[in-house]
């Protein structure tokens, strides 16, 4: 059975950030579903308009791994949303995988206590909004159990491939990595 990817969008995502992990993660034929955190159109931070597959408030399944893109104001506004804290907190109680980018582990992922005590990373300046408990790493990706947090557009592509890496195994990955040319 394929395993089940949310990945929640809201007005003012970075659009590599969103688009690169949906892109990668549907390569790796697992199964993504897009959801507009206030509804299915959702504007990027430089202009673009995606059309999500539906609305959080009416996706009911349960997903094996949430993926947040940064960007601003879009983690800002994934942060200030109950459901999404509510989401982000059941995925860790379960183990599941939480996976963030840019600013939206300093902001989401920090104000629900998900980071508490783990190593993460974020984009440069944002770490000033981490917890004193949380360990702050310049790596472009940063795995601590089931969070996953990475840079910047930049580090887009490997963020979704050590997605693909967790919830498809390492062939997976590899593979995809040699067939998008990445490094």
């Amino acid at each position: 059975m394929k395993k089940k990817v949310l990945v929640i969008l809201a007005d003012g995502f970075e659009e590599i950030e969103a688009v690169a992990p949906i892109d990668i993660l549907r390569r790796a034929e697992l199964d993504v579903v897009v959801a507009g955190l206030n509804g299915k159109i959702v504007t990027g931070s430089h202009g673009l308009r995606v059309e999500a597959d539906t609305t959080l408030a009416a996706y009911l399944d349960s997903p094996d791994a949430v993926v947040l893109p940064g960007g601003l104001p879009g983690a800002k506004n994934l942060d200030e949303s109950e459901s999404v804290k509510s989401l982000l907190t059941k995925m860790n109680q379960e183990k599941k995988l939480v996976g963030a980018i840019c600013a939206s582990p300093a902001f989401a992922l920090t104000h629900s206590g998900i980071l508490n005590g783990r190593k993460a990373t974020c984009y440069p300046g944002f770490e000033r909004q981490f917890s004193n408990t949380t360990t702050f790493l310049e790596n472009r990706v940063v795995v601590d159990g089931n969070i996953t947090t990475s840079r910047g557009p930049g580090s887009a592509i490997e963020f979704a491939l050590s997605l693909v890496e967790q919830l498809a195994g390492k062939d997976k990955a590899r593979l995809l990595k040699q067939a998008l040319l990445a490094q």
